[in-house]
């Protein structure tokens, strides 16, 4: 099996990474509104630990996803792709990757000005602050984390829409070519008995 991605297609690598990091994504999503509604509890503090290591989780995924594009490469574009929505994909893949990054690094920064008892991932080890705490930086920060992850959510939303409209409209190979090959079965044909 062949782990780098080829010319039409992303290799199991980037698949894997890829999809990893959308349910990563959502999971996340739907913890943090979930979590500004409990009370503060043992439970709180578990759950916010719990989002702030998946979310450091992320930044560490989407670093090795980018650090495997630059090794692996990139498929080129579907044939018959207009080159203005070439270029569309190619800003909106980098606004993805500029997002994914930003989002949970500015939880980290929220974590640091917070002044909240210290960032264990995975109640392991201590990540380290990102500033000294300033309780006059917090809901800013706090905001720029929310309206990021909404940002970051909106562009989802139609880049997912964008490679449905390719599957069912456009019947070209935008979407499958980011999901695993379903192993051909043999052909009754070639099975002798």
């Amino acid at each position: 099996m062949i782990l780098k991605n080829s010319q039409d297609r992303w290799g199991p690598v980037s698949q894997l990474l890829h999809w990893l990091i959308v349910l990563l994504i959502l999971g996340l999503g739907v913890i943090g509104l979930v979590m500004v509604e409990l009370p503060k509890s043992p439970r709180w503090f578990w759950v916010y630990d719990l989002h702030k290591s998946f979310g450091l989780t992320v930044l560490a995924l989407v670093t090795l996803r980018l650090l495997w594009r630059w090794f692996a490469g990139a498929p080129r574009p579907v044939a018959g792709t207009p080159h203005w929505q070439e270029r569309i994909a190619t800003v909106t893949h980098g606004l993805l990757y500029a997002l994914t990054f930003a989002v949970p690094l500015s939880g980290w920064l929220y974590d640091s000005v917070s002044g909240l008892r210290p960032l264990r991932w995975f109640w392991s080890f201590k990540v380290p602050k990102l500033a000294d705490p300033s309780q006059a930086l917090r809901p800013l920060v706090r905001d720029w984390h929310e309206w990021l992850f909404w940002a970051l959510i909106a562009l989802v939303a139609v880049h997912a829409a964008a490679a449905f409209w390719h599957h069912l409209f456009q019947r070209d190979d935008t979407l499958t070519r980011m999901l695993p090959r379903r192993r051909a079965s043999a052909s009754p044909a070639s099975e002798t008995p």
